[in-house]
């Protein structure tokens, strides 16, 4: 098939319902810190050592990106034990 008739990538939803898509998993998003700012304490306590949200993003990805951590806990662990903070404060 030549390049200008192969057809758009459309995430499989149609150009008419790209839009709602992307909102639905932007809320989802929101959800979900929403209930770990609430239910997880250790979240909490990184994000309040951070200074920005977007710095805890980063870190989260660059983590991601070279480590496979067994857990979501383990991840937190491992980045409370980096900052020291928490169980691992410095006394």
């Amino acid at each position: 098939m030549p390049a200008s008739r192969l057809p758009e990538h459309n995430f499989g939803h149609g150009k008419q319902h790209l839009s709602s898509l992307l909102v639905a998993m932007n809320i989802l998003a929101f959800l979900f810190h929403s209930f770990l700012t609430f239910c997880d304490e250790n979240y909490r306590l990184i994000r309040a050592t951070l200074p920005t949200r977007k710095t805890f993003f980063q870190d989260i990805r660059a983590l991601l990106r070279y480590v496979c951590f067994p857990s979501w806990d383990a991840l937190m662990d491992f980045m409370m034990r980096g900052l020291e903070i928490g169980p691992y404060e410095a006394k």
